[in-house]
């Protein structure tokens, strides 16, 4: 099993890149901001799974729901986490035959245009 490690979170200084609608959101609501981090600790934290795995993990789940902004959170995280492009990689292609082929291709080019911004 893997070693349980802290998950980065959206606005702490291991993870200073925070989508500005997000912001936004918890600047207006931060009552449902703090409930919404409130929850991922508690969820990540119910078992052994550690911050570089869960990334990898909600990238699957980003790349079955097309969510463009959440994929690339997730995958600054794996990265941040120790995550190599190719495991970022083979995450998005576990969803080809189960989400089809364009939501993989639109998943993939995503975490792409990531990379390339992370340098």
């Amino acid at each position: 099993m893997a070693k349980k490690t802290n998950a980065a979170r959206p606005g702490k200084a291991s993870s200073p890149k925070v989508p500005g609608t997000y912001k936004e959101f918890v600047t207006r609501y931060p009552d449902l901001g703090r409930a919404h981090e409130t929850i991922a600790k508690a969820v990540e934290g119910t078992g052994p799974l550690d911050a570089r795995t869960l990334a990898l993990i909600k990238i699957g789940i980003c790349v079955g729901g097309g969510l463009e902004s959440a994929l690339r959170s997730h995958v600054r995280r794996a990265r941040l986490h120790g995550a190599s492009a190719a495991e970022v990689e083979q995450a998005i292609l576990l969803g080809m035959n189960t989400v089809g082929f364009p939501r993989t291709v639109a998943a993939w080019a995503w975490a792409q245009e990531q990379f390339k911004r992370d340098g």
